[in-house]
């Protein structure tokens, strides 16, 4: 699940601008307006769905729950489970008697925010225009790191609000993770006490692994 929230939050984090020159001109044209886009916005909540179908086609069920995101920081809920992030480490609370403590560069092997907001894509991805047909662009990004842990990310670009909403994750095991944003709010106000890890939130009796 902690895979699955990263990945989430990902692809309505690419803000960056600095994009590797042997990658499809077209692809870079359109993530270049996403990026300028994305930095007017102080702060972004949302809803979102996930849906998970097996390599058989099988669907494995749907989740919903919510966003928060200001810069390098973000608040993700689902149910019970939370993940925050200050900028430097990660808490994910699973929901019942866990607390688990990172730092973001351990998150490297997943499509971590930070990983998208420090330049990752001038050096670990190749990406390609795959389809404009529609309301939106496709993008297909593909990690030149074969160790990350997905084999490539499909983002749709909704080309009214230049606005990522929706995106497919292909895992190592050719599980597709699909992903929709709705109720999108790009000024919102959000003090940066929403991203702040309060241990007296949580049970008492829930253990602290870091």
């Amino acid at each position: 699940m902690k895979k699955i929230y990263f990945l989430l939050v990902a692809f309505i984090c690419l803000i960056d601008t600095s994009f590797a020159q042997n990658n499809d001109p077209n692809a870079k044209k359109v993530l270049d307006a996403v990026s300028s886009k994305m930095k007017t916005f102080k702060g972004i909540t949302a809803l979102f769905s996930i849906k998970s179908i097996t390599n058989r086609g099988k669907n494995n069920g749907n989740k919903t729950g919510s966003i928060s995101i200001k810069g390098q920081k973000y608040l993700l809920k689902q149910g019970k489970t939370e993940i925050i992030s200050d900028g430097t480490k990660i808490y994910n609370y699973d929901g019942n008697k866990t607390i688990t403590i990172s730092t973001v560069e351990e998150s490297n092997q997943t499509l971590s925010p930070q990983n998208l907001l420090s330049n990752f894509y001038d050096k670990d991805f190749t990406y390609k225009l795959v389809s404009s047909k529609g309301n939106f662009n496709e993008i297909e990004l593909i990690p030149i790191d074969k160790k990350k842990n997905f084999q490539k990310v499909n983002v749709f670009i909704d080309k009214r609000k230049s606005m990522i909403t929706k995106a497919k994750i292909l895992d190592k095991s050719n599980n597709v993770i699909e992903f929709a944003l709705t109720n999108l709010n790009t000024n919102a106000a959000l003090s940066d006490n929403t991203f702040i890890y309060n241990r007296a939130k949580y049970p008492k009796d829930a253990e602290v692994l870091d």
